[in-house]
């Protein structure tokens, strides 16, 4: 959708804030790499230099990762998402483990106490596709599907700030994840979450909490 000039905003301002919503939103995932200049100057209909101008506003706020000779990747969701990233990148692993089981424990927990059917379906799809993914053997797929599975256990929770600060530290949780399994899936590495949706079914907050403790306990030795 074409932009226009206005008054009070500079259209350098407009071109940010449509593409940080086209990245907000997902049409643009993380890791993705998005449309090149020349596609972005005939969608949005501005100049290439207020093109080059917002996506260098957006690498410097953490959100995109401009790659000579490759393209522009998503490497944030948010300004707080890239700030979280460059903040724990170089993170012990254990001490990434140790964050993600607080937060993953305690949604869980409170998912089987606040989760609802249309949440439940959304549990099945989710570890369906997580399911789906390992099978495949594709390792990025795979670590987004887990990904995904754990938003919305945590989306369960119906704790907004819970949801939002687990989104941002989405991209830390991923390469951590990555660094995990490698390059390859092997079928003796494979975690099953089938406890974590079970006990939230069964509205169980303390059972739901420690599988989903456990089971980032077991991630330490094989993915999760």
């Amino acid at each position: 959708m074409p932009l226009s000039s206005a008054r009070r905003t500079p259209l350098s301002d407009q071109v940010i804030a449509q593409l940080r919503g086209q990245i907000a939103s997902g049409e643009w995932p993380v890791g993705s790499r998005i449309p090149t200049e020349s596609a972005l100057v005939e969608q949005l209909g501005v100049a290439r230099n207020t093109i080059r101008e917002a996506v260098r506003a957006l690498a410097h706020n953490g959100l995109l990762d401009i790659r000579q000779g490759s393209g522009t990747y998503v490497l944030a969701t948010s300004e707080l998402a890239g700030v979280m990233h460059r903040r724990f990148a170089d993170s012990e692993p254990a001490r990434v483990a140790e964050l993600r089981a607080a937060l993953e424990a305690s949604a869980a927990g409170l998912a089987a106490a606040r989760r609802t059917d249309r949440d439940l379906e959304l549990l099945d799809v989710a570890l369906r596709r997580r399911e789906d993914a390992w099978r495949a053997g594709e390792p990025e797929s795979f670590v987004q599907a887990d990904a995904a599975f754990h938003q919305v256990v945590v989306a369960a929770a119906h704790n907004e700030l819970l949801t939002a600060l687990y989104a941002d530290l989405g991209e830390v949780l991923r390469a951590h994840l990555r660094q995990d399994i490698g390059p390859v899936l092997t079928a003796d590495r494979y975690v099953a979450h089938d406890g974590i949706v079970d006990a939230v079914r069964r509205g169980d907050p303390e059972s739901a909490s420690a599988e989903a403790a456990g089971a980032i306990g077991r991630c330490r030795a094989a993915p999760c």
